[in-house]
């Protein structure tokens, strides 16, 4: 496995040989490994809201925090921009929920409330029950 600085490296080398003329194109350095519990605490959010939010299986998610498997190099990619940038994600899947399909630079209504507490008047939480099996959940 290369250090952090041969990666480095390796990737000015890249651009070097893109800007000369000597390659076309680039090549994505995908992470080895993800941390899918840690991106979806950042956000605030159950496992269940993650998977519908961004198009993954209950189950992967299940399966990855669980460590029963490794996300696959397509889902890590989209797992790492997830991680750095949740509005674009958000923005792509789900245009007509931003409002318009162009960039933007503020965030999404729906990305400005990932990670916040709902609250009700005077500050007290309410247990309500969820639509899946009538379980309680605290809100």
């Amino acid at each position: 496995m290369k250090t952090q600085f041969e990666q480095m490296m390796d990737g000015l080398n890249d651009v070097e040989a893109f800007l000369a003329g000597k390659q076309e194109g680039f090549k994505a350095h995908v992470p080895e490994e993800v941390d899918v519990k840690a991106i979806r605490n950042r956000l605030g959010m159950t496992q269940a809201r993650f998977s519908n939010t961004f198009g993954f299986s209950l189950d992967a998610i299940k399966h990855w925090e669980g460590g029963r498997r490794s996300p696959e190099a397509p889902a890590r990619t989209l797992l790492t921009v997830i991680d750095r940038n949740p509005a674009a994600v958000l923005t792509a899947l789900n245009p007509a929920a931003v409002g318009s399909s162009k960039p933007t630079d503020s965030k999404p209504a729906n990305v400005r409330a990932i990670g916040r507490k709902r609250q009700t008047s005077g500050g007290v939480k309410r247990k309500t029950h969820s639509a899946e099996g009538g379980k309680r959940i605290a809100r």
